[in-house]
């Protein structure tokens, strides 16, 4: 939502909103931006709505009874999701929508950047703050451009992909997220379905192969694909790798960003972008926030935060962190009551499978935001379950109490979605042990 908000007025419009959380911490630094902005911000109780909107756009995730929600209706006001508006902008531009179940933050941040720097002048709504995007007036994950080109994360959350119509998509992986796979692979079917041109698909995920798509451009690692790597180094903080024999250089680590880095290399290729020309220009990306930030890396610790949140992203960080350290404290919150519900054994098996006996695992309660939502599952059921298994694992309910154990652990990783204030966490275990 925030992303809109600035899209559309940093593109000339007048823009006010509302969000709980900003009730609740005014120093949040994406109020602060969006204020710098032009960005109106209102009490999120209703007395910000009145006539002068033209129309009042909502998020999925609050609920329909909500005092906005509802005076926005009793005055009259066009009410629209947040899904129907992005469709309305999406079919102003030629719009390359991002998807997957992993990837997609990244990897559409990742495609606007380099668009940037080759001189398209694209404009990108995403749902992470791309460092090199982010200014006092800009949280990062949004770009007014000079072109008709639209680069858009397509969130397959609430079942809104199904009615974007892009130009291009690119479907970076399949597997249990906010949905389950069957139901996800159908929406992904669906977005195909409605691009017009070319859809750019992960030619290793097995999921993905067994979805009914037309014709698609693959990118792969493992299998032949039109954009497969080879000659392929991982390094702790970079990745190295040849492609049609053009080198490149990805400043990120771990296989699951060279995925993501193949697929913005494969649309920018049928695009018309000689490789060489991507290649000068790729290492330029940083990452986004929260995504392998690192807070200390000092030849002794090493402090990381993260974004990772589901068994597949969970996998993938400890894969890559665990090729290069020994001895790692994982600290995961997870998010929501619902999405681990869904993951509970994904969680699980991931835990299991990548702990090491050197290894030890804290669980923070889970994650809540607000609205309504069914508590009956907790952090101490996955610990329990992970324990049982012979892994070393408790729930930490209060994250100060961490800190009288600090030195226990060299290595710190901390992960979880949606909560801003974990990458707050993960700075002052790196204050603690420098």
């Amino acid at each position: 939502m925030s992303a809109i908000a600035n899209f559309m007025a940093e593109s000339g419009h007048v823009v006010a909103g509302s969000d709980r959380l900003f009730d609740r911490n005014p120093d949040n630094q994406i109020f602060k931006v969006l204020k710098s902005n032009g960005v109106t911000i209102v009490p999120h109780d209703s007395s910000g709505i009145d006539m002068s909107f033209d129309f009042a756009v909502f998020s999925t995730a609050v609920e329909g009874d909500h005092p906005e929600a509802v005076k926005a209706r009793k005055l009259g006001i066009t009410v629209k999701n947040r899904a129907q508006f992005l469709c309305e902008i999406i079919s102003e531009f030629k719009t390359v929508a991002v998807t997957g179940t992993s990837g997609k933050s990244t990897a559409s941040g990742m495609l606007a950047f380099l668009m940037d720097k080759l001189g398209l002048g694209p404009n990108f709504i995403g749902g992470a703050r791309i460092k090199q995007f982010k200014t006092d007036s800009n949280p990062g994950n949004s770009l007014v451009g000079s072109s008709d080109l639209l680069v858009v994360e397509a969130c397959e959350s609430d079942g809104s992909i199904i009615c974007y119509r892009p130009l291009y998509s690119i479907i970076t992986s399949l597997s249990l997220d906010h949905n389950v796979i069957e139901r996800t692979a159908e929406m992904f079917e669906t977005l195909s379905k409605n691009t017009e041109g070319m859809v750019i698909v992960n030619g290793d995920d097995k999921n993905l192969s067994r979805c009914r798509i037309d014709k698609p451009v693959k990118f792969s690692i493992n299998t032949k694909s039109e954009y497969q790597a080879d000659t392929i180094e991982y390094h702790p903080f970079e990745t190295i790798f040849k492609l049609r024999g053009v080198d490149f250089r990805l400043s990120l680590p771990g296989k699951y960003n060279l995925y993501n880095a193949l697929s913005c290399i494969a649309l920018l290729s049928e695009i018309g972008i000689k490789l060489e020309d991507i290649a000068e220009v790729l290492p330029a990306f940083s990452g986004l926030d929260r995504r392998f930030d690192i807070y200390l890396d000092n030849g002794k610790n090493l402090v990381i935060d993260d974004y990772a949140h589901n068994p597949q992203k969970i996998s993938c960080l400890m894969e890559s962190i665990n090729k290069f350290h020994h001895g790692v404290c994982y600290i995961f919150q997870p998010h929501g009551f619902g999405p681990t519900r869904l993951m509970k054994q994904g969680y699980i098996d991931a835990f299991i499978k990548n702990l090491r006996r050197e290894d030890h695992l804290f669980l923070l309660p889970i994650y809540y935001a607000g609205g309504t939502s069914l508590k009956d599952i907790s952090s101490e059921v996955l610990a329990t379950a992970v324990k049982t298994a012979g892994k070393t694992a408790e729930v930490l309910q209060k994250r100060s109490s961490l800190f009288s154990r600090i030195r226990e652990w060299d290595n710190y990783v901390v992960f979880g979605a949606r909560d801003e204030s974990l990458a707050d966490f993960a700075r002052e275990i790196a204050k603690r042990l420098e």
